[in-house]
């Protein structure tokens, strides 16, 4: 079996306005079971990169352990790449970002990443609103150690193996808004129509930005029973809204009715366009984004689109008013600017 991706691409293949072919955006051939949820998040962060003309070589992809982690193996195989131990993915990217703010940071994590051994930094790296895109690909079982049930396995649901889960679900979308993620995302992987652009407002957002994927895992949690597998989220998904992505400037729209459509304008001057389906939820609203939250979780379905979003806070590099050069790119009289300057800090602080 050979693991490399084959060269040949159809000749007429689209070019974006960098005058690349989407093929550029892809990675190593992926070892990942077929059918594999995962590898369709893949497919969906390469097409947001070609479609919003990004180099690869201004993206960082960081993981930690597990099935998801392997997946920045498969995208962007000429950007740059770290792949840090198990639940340790935020501590890396913080140190990346503060060290050279002008990249995009791509977190790819998992349930047990993010939910088990890296909860812990999970809620820190929430919490300082860190610039970046941390995507959890969440199949609720541990996928490399036989399937196991993983801390958002839904109480009741069934593995593999016939044992039914006694615990509740810790849901990390909903702890996310708690704990004051400025952008916050749910999806399903078999959705593309809904991820991507999805995908693209989370790396124009200007903090940290926290993505929800439902991604069933073939081998070990697609049985009748579980609440991850591809039959139970075809039937349970419950939409916010009908969304695209549209990079232009327009007068941001807040107050809009069920069935009408409205442009969230970010930073940048691009926007997140939503067609509203609910009468009381409100992705500028945090408390109606947690209540619409509970109330899909009480009758049993996976609410999924774009579920806040805050434009407004600042980001840990304004937080600590860092440079705004990159600290990779400064001289030396920059980073040693003399005693003179070291001795009126001093004095200042006495």
């Amino acid at each position: 079996m050979t693991y490399v991706r084959s060269t040949f691409r159809h000749p007429a293949l689209p070019k974006n306005d960098l005058g690349y072919t989407v093929d550029y955006y892809e990675g190593s051939l992926s070892t990942l079971c077929a059918g594999c949820g995962h590898d369709s998040i893949n497919a969906a962060i390469v097409e947001a990169c070609w479609q919003m003309n990004i180099e690869p070589h201004k993206v960082a992809k960081l993981s930690g352990i597990g099935c998801s982690s392997k997946s920045p193996a498969y995208f962007l195989s000429n950007s740059h790449g770290f792949n840090s131990v198990h639940g340790r993915m935020p501590s890396v990217a913080t140190g990346a970002n503060l060290a050279n703010r002008d990249l995009i940071y791509f977190g790819v994590s998992g349930d047990g990443d993010t939910a088990s051994i890296g909860m812990g930094q999970f809620v820190h790296v929430v919490r300082r609103n860190l610039n970046m895109v941390y995507l959890v690909m969440n199949n609720g079982c541990y996928g490399l150690t036989k399937g196991q049930d993983s801390a958002t396995a839904d109480a009741g649901s069934k593995s593999k193996a016939g044992s039914v889960n006694l615990f509740e679900a810790i849901d990390l979308a909903s702890l996310a808004i708690e704990l004051g993620a400025t952008f916050v995302a749910q999806s399903f992987s078999g959705d593309k129509e809904q991820l991507v652009p999805l995908m693209k407002a989370a790396m124009k957002h200007n903090g940290f930005s926290f993505l929800n994927v439902i991604s069933p895992c073939v081998t070990f949690n697609n049985n009748p029973g579980s609440t991850k597998s591809y039959d139970y989220v075809r039937e349970h998904v419950e939409v916010t809204g009908t969304m695209d992505f549209v990079p232009m400037m327009r007068e941001i729209t807040t107050n809009y009715e069920a069935g009408d459509i409205s442009d969230i304008t970010l930073h940048d001057g691009s926007e997140i366009r939503l067609h509203k389906l609910q009468k009381d939820w409100d992705p500028l609203d945090r408390f109606s984004a947690i209540n619409a939250m509970q109330r899909a979780k009480d009758k049993g379905e996976i609410l999924t689109g774009l579920l806040y979003i805050n434009e407004d806070a600042p980001d840990l590099q304004s937080l600590l008013n860092t440079t705004e050069k990159p600290l990779n790119s400064l001289d030396r009289e920059a980073i040693c600017p003399g005693s003179a300057v070291l001795e009126e800090l001093n004095s200042s602080l006495r």
